[in-house]
């Protein structure tokens, strides 16, 4: 089956404390990649969800967003900085004693001194937030599987529209090549007669022509270009991740493709060859997107 690896996905959960939203991009990529933004008292769940992730992305770079609303996930503890203290209180005393000042030293004096004060940020985690998250990452990825089955359906209806020209410029090709051999031969002997005023010898002209015929044959690779486009055709329905195969598979093609071009030494066949090249770049540009 047919998965793109571009899509998105968008899933929630909540409680009477928080609600947490998941979010998930992917696009093409040669491997699996992630990367995964969420709360920092959260990073300890990372592996987990790739784990999950896991089960429905085989390929692609993917991008997870984890938020939260709702209940604060840190706490704040206030401290004071005793020895900071003792020390403005004797520098305190010191200025007394030194001008005979009288004032003594109050509570709105001490806190005035912002600086004693600490405040300390201690994490939280509200009840059943890591099944909330789990949740909600779940959501969002059966939508994302949603969205890449979908678009993956209009990629193999192109994929099959696109073999299906493939395979009709093949036969064409196929009817058309064992005539090449005829029209040289005949090509030959115009010219060689020409040249010879008439005395050149019938067994010369099919000693060249057979020549010309070997060089110049194709059809393996007619048979094997075939082969390629039934082997593409039957992995677009295959269940596992099928990206890389039909990515080799266009390969071998484009290589036949070239081969059959170097050697038919033919402008009809040439001119097929230039319309099945450009039917391949468009088979790689979309099969660069399929999982």
């Amino acid at each position: 089956m047919v998965t793109s690896m571009t899509g998105y996905g968008r899933g929630e959960a909540q409680n009477e404390q928080v609600k947490v939203f998941a979010e998930i991009k992917t696009v093409n990529h040669r491997f699996c990649e992630y990367t995964i933004r969420m709360p920092r008292q959260l990073l300890v769940l990372e592996e987990k969800v790739k784990k999950i992730a896991n089960e429905y992305i085989r390929r692609g770079r993917v991008e997870i967003f984890i938020t939260v609303e709702g209940e604060s996930l840190v706490s704040k503890n206030v401290k004071i900085d005793w020895d900071l203290a003792d020390q403005y209180v004797r520098l305190m005393d010191d200025v007394k004693g030194k001008y005979n000042l009288e004032s003594s030293i109050t509570l709105q004096d001490m806190l005035q001194l912002e600086s004693i004060f600490l405040t300390e940020e201690v994490p939280t985690v509200p009840v059943d937030l890591e099944s909330l998250l789990l949740e909600s990452l779940k959501g969002a990825l059966e939508n994302l599987k949603h969205m890449r089955v979908q678009e993956g359906r209009e990629l193999a209806r192109d994929l099959q529209n696109q073999l299906k020209k493939l395979a009709e410029i093949i036969e064409e090709v196929k009817n058309y090549a064992p005539s090449v051999v005829g029209q040289y031969k005949t090509r030959l002997a115009a010219k060689l007669s020409e040249l010879t005023e008439g005395l050149i010898e019938e067994s010369r002209i099919v000693t060249e022509a057979a020549i010309f015929a070997d060089k110049c044959d194709i059809n393996e690779e007619l048979t094997r270009l075939e082969s390629h486009l039934q082997q593409f055709s039957g992995t677009l329905v295959n269940s596992e991740p099928i990206g890389r195969k039909l990515d080799f598979l266009v390969q071998e093609m484009n290589r036949e493709v070239n081969t059959i071009g170097s050697k038919a030494n033919d402008s009809s066949i040439t001119k097929e060859v230039v319309e099945m090249k450009s039917l391949l770049e468009k088979l790689k540009e979309q099969v660069q997107n399929i999982e």
